[in-house]
């Protein structure tokens, strides 16, 4: 631990981001799997609906920082090109 008082204030404030920061990816993870399991499921209308909320969760946390944006970006739209591909798949 350090000695300096400032250090230990900075040590305790980044614990506290760190676990707020794991709140949001593990919202982000669980997001994007009921997606895919939906996907896998087949069940196209609610993977639609759990895609919007994905996206919307996904986007707040690029908004924060926690996610650079272009790595929200790209979680959206690779998430995106799964449930097309699979709509695809289906009607074919």
């Amino acid at each position: 631990m350090a000695n300096i008082k400032s250090v230990k204030k900075d040590v305790v404030t980044s614990e506290k981001a760190r676990v707020r920061n794991m709140g949001y990816r593990s919202a982000v993870k669980t997001a994007v799997r009921k997606v895919t399991d939906a996907i896998d499921a087949k069940n196209f209308d609610q993977a639609q609906e759990l895609f919007v909320k994905a996206e919307s969760v996904i986007s707040k946390v690029g908004q924060k920082g926690i996610f650079k944006k272009n790595t929200a970006s790209r979680k959206v739209s690779r998430l995106a090109a799964t449930l097309r591909k699979a709509k695809e798949a289906a009607q074919a």
